[in-house]
């Protein structure tokens, strides 16, 4: 039997090789790596608030304003690096150093790494072909390679443009040695200035960044919260059903098994029907506390009285009046008894917006109308605008979503909004099947 010797563990790299390895990877694919990938610069949008202030022929032309931006100081790149040779005759020359200075500026438009390598190879040479007496760069290049740093920053993250300026540094170091020394030449103006621009658009790049990501993390937060609202409200609906339900289911299998009692010698088949109605009152009921059960917190207790309904607004109206809030109520159609379900989300709804109308204008007057209407309900709450005496409480609109949600479940219609005088109407219309007959009445409490 061989035996194998454990081998040794690599050994821990410090910190510092860790950093200095990731600084130099980071370098590696800023500007290295896809130099010449095409990379257009995006248009602007044109739909900001400064962009109103343009007609509207001119508008639609803004988003090419960065585009313009940059051929611009293209341009006065290429007059400042013809400019280097004022004191010759050559004019061919001065045209191909001011392009050569010009030229990567105008590139950024399209390769933006591209063309600060550009900037950066051309910089020696204007040197060379200009002989204006400034060195390590010559006039065309510092205006040049500092305007092409600034639009790729402005284009890519913080850490490229350091590596850029960092960059720039060595070079004018290593170049200045090579063409007369530190001693009158441009090397530190030249640092300062470039320093100076990039680190500003830098700031401002990451300022828009910072801006972009808490406007999109306010919208996700705010999505979330209303899927966590709408949710709330549907467990809170799933709740109030479950007992509706089971109330029922419990009546049916309690009447179901004390039937055939009722009857003297019932038939076997009768009696079998009303055991097979108990066994699957009994079954649906324990599916349904299955279903539902997962919705109950574990702090829920269920509700001792019976679940509101219709009947009831009168006890909720005089609740709100000792609030403050004058409250009236009207009844009109055929008033006849409703499904549960149906009367239990009617109370909750005219409890919501009644709710609403305490938040936002206290002091108001509210009027809940209850409509028995051919094929269904309709209920309305209207208030007015608050007497200003007391501070509204302003609300996250969830008592909204949570009306809507009980108006959809039943397949009815809702519209909420602001009344002409400044206050807010809400108008539910809840179908319900036709049945047996009503009393019609018409109060006003």
């Amino acid at each position: 039997m061989t035996e194998t010797t454990p081998t040794a563990a690599p050994r821990g790299r410090s910190p510092e090789f860790s950093l200095a390895q990731s600084a130099l990877q980071g370098l590696r694919e800023d500007l290295f790596r896809d130099v010449r990938a095409y990379r257009p610069l995006p248009r602007a949008a044109a739909d900001g608030p400064w962009a109103q202030l343009f007609p509207a022929r001119i508008r639609r032309h803004l988003e090419l304003l960065p585009h313009a931006v940059v051929l611009t100081l293209a341009a006065f790149t290429l007059i400042l690096g013809m400019a280097s040779y004022g004191a010759l005759d050559d004019g061919f020359v001065a045209l191909v150093a001011g392009l050569m200075a010009a030229v990567p500026v105008a590139l950024t438009l399209l390769r933006p790494v591209l063309a600060w390598w550009l900037s950066l190879a051309a910089a020696p040479v204007l040197v060379w072909l200009t002989g204006d007496g400034l060195y390590p760069w010559s006039g065309g290049s510092i205006l040049g390679h500092t305007v092409v740093m600034m639009v790729v920053a402005a284009r890519t993250r913080p850490r490229t443009a350091g590596w850029m300026w960092a960059l720039t540094a060595l070079y004018s170091v290593l170049a200045g040695q090579i063409f007369g020394g530190l001693d009158g030449g441009v090397t530190v103006p030249m640092l300062v200035f470039s320093g100076i621009a990039v680190a500003i658009v830098t700031l401002v790049q990451i300022n828009r960044t910072t801006q972009r990501q808490v406007v999109q993390e306010r919208t996700v937060t705010a999505v979330e919260r209303d899927k966590r609202t709408l949710l709330e409200e549907r467990t809170n609906i799933a709740r109030e059903l479950h007992d509706v339900v089971a109330h029922h289911m419990s009546v049916v299998a309690i009447q179901a098994e004390a039937a055939p009692y009722r009857v003297e010698n019932p038939p076997p088949e009768l009696e079998q029907a009303f055991v097979t109605i108990r066994e699957n009152a009994v079954a649906a009921l324990t599916e349904l506390r299955r279903v539902l059960g997962v919705v109950r917190a574990e702090d829920y207790e269920a509700p001792d009285a019976p679940q509101p309904t219709l009947a009831d607004l009168d006890r909720l109206l005089e609740n709100v009046r000792d609030t403050g809030l004058t409250a009236t109520k009207t009844v009109t159609g055929a008033v006849r008894e409703l499904p549960q379900g149906v009367e239990l989300s009617a109370y909750r709804i005219v409890q919501e917006a009644l709710s609403n109308a305490l938040r936002h204008a206290p002091g108001a007057d509210a009027v809940v109308e209850v409509a028995y209407v051919l094929g269904g309900l309709g209920l309305r709450v209207v208030n007015g605008p608050g007497t200003g005496l007391v501070k509204p409480s302003p609300g996250a609109g969830h008592g909204l979503t949570g009306m809507r949600e009980r108006v959809s479940m039943l397949g009815g219609e809702m519209t909420a909004g602001a009344t002409p005088d400044g206050g807010y109407e809400v108008a539910v219309f809840i179908p319900v099947a036709a049945t047996g007959g009503g009393t019609g009445t018409e109060d006003d409490a």
